[in-house]
């Protein structure tokens, strides 16, 4: 590390991962409280309850716009704490609501507060690191990142059975005061003042344009998207699949953990692998195999009944799906931010507000889409993964221009 600062490498892994669980546990620990939340606060539809997800989700990418200008501005850790802040106000207006209007509310903006976290924190890694050994360090982090929803969903159900749906966001508040707690005591200011950037829209309007105007960052940003869509999609979705399709709610923590374990190899095998092959390929055929894969469930789903073997084949393909977010997202985040070294806070805004909002907006329809069956999930992973795959060889023609 450029830097002087007694934390090691293994030690700085794992704060920026811890960082990042922030969303993950955000996320996952909700997901069998759904049911719950649901018939508590939407029992005329209990469809709604997704919304919980993807609130938090939008709420994130709108503050990822701007989290990361203000790190530029003001340095990155001030902007971590403020965020988690925002963020645990948040949960403890979540913890109370009444209504899922306001329980939405409280999403939305403990989303908002979320992003510090998680844009600043690949800012961090970009002033410390640059290159494949930026994509390789954060192949690591991704790969305890994903090992946060293996506990995530256990987690929540343990605290439902304790003390209801409620004291997650108790825990929330737990997590995210540990992890600030951290960073403070052990990380030294990564930014320096003399390299910090004024707060201006007109100048965040120029970097966005002078981002947009390089072809591999506009396109790595739409793959991202595309990414962001299937891992959401997902995620909106599975608990329902579990419940209502297989009529297995009660072990869905359990197999979500299993598949996130195995998914989180992938972390791994990136960063071995990137080093040797590159990001961009490593990208391009993880995408098209995810595309060929949900072709093969579509039809075993049209043609099977929701039985073991479907369930068998829906959780492999299930965690394909985790699996391609670990093969991709941290490749395509260093390929857009390895041009953009000179403004990395808003570089990480900009992409990671993009890919998020567009990503939750994809996720939305395709969620409510949920009729008794998992047709509609595999039908929207399966479009994104080809788009995506699509790109990448629109990327690899730009690049043999250039």
């Amino acid at each position: 590390m450029t830097q002087s600062s007694n934390m090691s490498r293994v030690e700085f892994v794992a704060m920026c991962a811890m960082m990042f669980a922030t969303i993950a546990f955000s996320i996952d620990a909700m997901l069998p409280a759904l049911p719950e939340i649901g018939a508590e606060l939407s029992p005329d539809n209990l469809n709604k309850a997704q919304l919980i997800l993807t609130s938090f989700v939008l709420g994130m990418g709108i503050g990822t716009f701007f989290t990361g200008p203000l790190s530029d501005t003001f340095g990155r850790k001030p902007v971590i704490v403020g965020g988690a802040l925002v963020y645990c106000t948040c949960a403890a207006i979540g913890w109370a609501s009444q209504s899922l209007e306001l329980l939405l509310a409280a999403r939305l903006f403990q989303g908002i507060g979320a992003a510090g976290p998680r844009i600043v924190t690949l800012a961090i890694i970009r002033d410390l690191y640059s290159g494949r050994d930026m994509a390789r360090l954060m192949s690591f982090v991704m790969l305890v990142f994903t090992l946060v929803p293996a506990v995530a969903p256990l987690l929540g159900s343990v605290f439902i059975a304790l003390a209801g749906w409620r004291s997650i966001f108790l825990a929330f508040i737990g997590f995210s005061m540990l992890s600030i707690l951290w960073l403070g005591l052990r990380l030294p200011e990564p930014l320096a003042v003399e390299k910090r950037r004024p707060f201006q829209f007109k100048v965040l309007l120029g970097a966005v344009g002078e981002m947009w105007a390089i072809p591999v960052v506009r396109v790595s940003i739409l793959v991202q998207t595309l990414c962001f869509a299937m891992l959401f999609t997902m995620l909106t979705t599975v608990q329902q699949v579990y419940d209502i399709t297989f009529g297995r709610g009660d072990e869905f923590p359990l197999w979500f953990g299993a598949v996130a374990i195995i998914s989180g190899s992938a972390s791994l095998l990136n960063a071995w692998l990137v080093m040797r092959l590159g990001m961009r390929f490593l990208v391009t055929v993880t995408l098209a195999v995810q595309a060929i894969l949900s072709i093969v469930m579509l039809a075993l789903s049209l043609s099977l009944s929701a039985g073991p073997v479907l369930f068998a084949v829906f959780v492999i393909w299930q965690t394909s799906v985790f699996f391609q977010a670990g093969m991709t997202l941290g490749n395509l985040n260093a390929m857009a931010m390895e041009p953009l070294g000179h403004m990395a806070g808003t570089a990480a805004s900009v992409m990671g507000a993009i890919a998020t909002v567009l990503g939750a907006g994809l996720a939305v329809p395709v969620g409510l889409a949920f009729n008794g069956t998992p047709v509609p999930l595999i039908w929207g992973i399966g479009i994104e993964a080809a788009l995506g795959f699509g790109l990448m060889l629109w990327m690899k023609r730009i690049e043999a221009r250039s």
